[in-house]
């Protein structure tokens, strides 16, 4: 696949993506579903060298959801693992490129040890800018706007917020994502085309990308092309393309 030349001036700030196909590949290829999640991870490593490369501010990938607590035991302590293992391997690499790791979903709910690795490496990286990697963790869009919705029930309860001055920043400032900006760029690999509950609210004027390979397959060149896609759409933001002129 030739190298395409991009606009460095139309880079999308925030590029999101639900980093979909791992088991499917091990299971065409004969492994367990396991490996193809330990896999996955070179491909995490390849894409966030190229935002990097690309000049991408924001980078959030969808890791491992809410749902997914619903997948056999022995799959969902192999994935721990991996993430335990990836975190602790990784920060060399964070330091080196000065990228900033956070982590946003029902992080609670994760081993005390992951808990403890992922604290550590955010807390090692709290103070680089070069890329802001998000880790959506744990992570449900559904349940972040419900535990958005009751926060600020019970502030305007407590007369701490006035009702008649809700609006979409006192949602975001409520959100998981306060701290990022909206979407600009959301990508789903494998061939799926839905939004698996990722960022509901944070998506509303996000291009989305689908394409057909799985996440494993997923390369530099790939992104390229998916940036480049968004390059040529017209984003309008319900204006017309009038106006835009």
């Amino acid at each position: 696949m030739t190298e395409l030349k991009l606009d460095k001036s139309k880079i999308p700030k925030h590029v999101a993506i639900i980093m979909d196909g791992n088991g499917r590949w091990a299971k065409n290829k004969g492994f367990k579903r396991v490996i193809g999640h330990e896999k996955g991870t070179t491909t995490v490593n390849k894409i966030v060298e190229a935002c990097v490369e690309l000049g991408v501010e924001y980078l959030t990938l969808f890791a491992f959801s809410t749902e997914n607590w619903q997948r056999p035991k022995y799959e969902i302590n192999s994935l721990m693992k991996l993430l335990l293992s990836s975190l602790r391997k990784e920060l060399n690499n964070m330091h080196d490129k000065k990228i900033k790791l956070s982590a946003i979903g029902n992080t609670a709910k994760l081993p005390e040890k992951v808990k403890k690795q992922l604290e550590e490496v955010k807390d090692a990286t709290k103070n680089y800018d070069k890329l802001k990697l998000t880790l959506a963790l744990s992570y449900g869009s559904r349940e972040e706007i419900i535990n958005a919705v009751k926060k600020i029930s019970q502030k305007v309860k407590n007369n701490l917020i006035d009702i008649n001055t809700i609006d979409d920043s006192t949602i975001n400032t409520h959100l998981y994502t306060h701290n990022l900006p909206d979407v600009d760029l959301l990508i789903r690999t494998s061939g799926e085309q839905r939004i698996s509950n990722f960022m509901l609210w944070q998506i509303a004027y996000a291009e989305l990308y689908f394409c057909k390979e799985l996440y494993y397959d997923f390369t530099k060149e790939h992104l390229f092309e998916a940036i480049n896609n968004f390059q040529k759409r017209e984003r309008r933001f319900g204006k017309t393309s009038e106006q835009l002129k």
